[in-house]
């Protein structure tokens, strides 16, 4: 992709080394060279109007961030598991792959489908933003194996279980106002699917999952998995984010864990920003106190909870790019720089200060900069640490598509 770099990234960062001499170091050259991928960021459809929502992941947000490989989400939320709501959702989904096959398609000189780690790096060699195509909800699927290979036909490589809300593959780490669990963690039919994903060559994404569930995932799995989209909860106490031991078994594994710069999961709101989201909360008739402030929308009318996300996001202070790099710090310093990377969960999860769109990404190379990470560390943790996980996965079967 071409890049063009914020005003704020045109001049050389100086940093001093350890030993005292001054070191020039070039976080833009950097942030140029390595391979920047979001391994996680929502699609969104057009309104009632058919006007699409303000985006975070827009083609010139990618490009003036330098951004080079993103993994888009056929994602659905919490909803009805009866057949009416399963065709609804089943129906967004499908509405959801067109666009981004649309937008490859409209885009053919900057953009291009990426259907396995080497095409992600051809791809980089071609100047092309490259697109790997993720799921996230089995609600859409209902019951049936057999939309997993339909998926894997339409060029799906990342596969995730849950969002909000349990389904009939596995259990949520935020249920609402279900009981914590209705499957034991994985039903029989998560378990069936776990190999079928491993079969297949699709990267399983555990964010999201109960911790059960993704216990018996990883016990089950004979591939790596990545979690696209999750922070550290020694950092911040929230169900969907990672426990250090989580982070210990999926270092075991061989995973990976993508952090989102999701002002929710990565910092600690105020007293008076606690009273705010608890005052929204109420005016939808919802629960007043909550660790995650959006607990409950599942229950909410589908029309009104954009409404609730957004009061919600508009009541909450806001997180900063330090507080983000905290949480890739904690990772790294418990498990190692190897098994952590970037996903945003942009369109979907508010932004920080210094990371509220794909346009702000240079920001993060230069926060890790100043923390003392180097060039092989920042381009392990910007995308070699998932194009190795995906790698692997897709190594663990024969049908691995050109």
């Amino acid at each position: 992709m071409s890049r063009l770099r914020p005003t704020y990234l045109l001049a050389t960062l100086l940093l001093a080394s350890a030993a005292g001499a001054e070191t020039p170091v070039d976080t833009d050259a950097i942030h140029r060279r390595v391979l920047e991928l979001d391994s996680h960021a929502d699609v969104l459809l057009p309104d009632a109007a058919g006007k699409t929502p303000s985006q975070q992941v827009s083609l010139a947000q990618i490009a003036q961030g330098g951004l080079d490989a993103v993994v888009l989400a056929v994602a659905v939320g919490p909803g009805p598991r009866d057949a009416a709501g399963i065709a609804a959702a089943r129906q967004e989904a499908d509405r959801k792959l067109g666009l981004i096959k649309a937008f490859i398609a409209e885009n053919p000189q900057r953009v291009g489908l990426a259907l396995t780690a080497d095409a992600v790096e051809r791809l980089h060699r071609e100047n092309r933003l490259a697109v790997i195509i993720a799921f996230q909800n089995a609600r859409a699927i209902g019951a049936d194996l057999s939309q997993i290979d339909r998926l894997y036909r339409e060029g799906v490589r990342v596969f995730a279980f849950n969002h909000a809300g349990h389904n009939a593959f596995s259990d949520s780490s935020r249920p609402g106002k279900e009981p914590a669990s209705v499957n034991g963690g994985l039903s029989p039919l998560g378990r069936t699917a776990v190999a079928k994903l491993n079969d297949l060559g699709v990267l399983i994404d555990v964010s999201q999952l109960s911790g059960p569930a993704l216990a018996q995932t990883l016990q089950l799995t004979r591939a790596p998995v990545a979690a696209t989209h999750s922070a550290a909860r020694a950092l911040i106490d929230n169900t969907r984010n990672l426990s250090d031991a989580e982070l210990d078994a999926i270092k075991a594994n061989g995973g990976v864990i993508q952090v989102p710069p999701f002002a929710s999961y990565l910092h600690q709101q105020d007293a008076a920003s606690l009273a705010k989201v608890a005052a929204v909360r109420h005016e939808y008739g919802l629960t007043a106190e909550s660790k995650a402030p959006l607990d409950g929308i599942d229950t909410l009318h589908e029309a009104k909870r954009k409404a609730f996300n957004d009061a919600v996001k508009q009541a909450q202070s806001r997180g900063t790019l330090g507080e983000y790099v905290d949480h890739i710090d904690h990772i790294a310093r418990r498990i190692g720089w190897q098994h952590v990377g970037v996903g945003t969960d942009f369109n979907h999860g508010s932004g920080v200060i210094g990371f509220d769109s794909e346009a702000d990404a240079p920001n993060v190379t230069r926060e890790l900069v100043r923390r003392g990470y180097d060039e092989r560390q920042i381009a392990a943790i910007w995308g070699g640490n998932f194009l190795r996980v995906l790698r692997a996965a897709q190594a663990a079967t024969a049908h691995t598509a050109p």
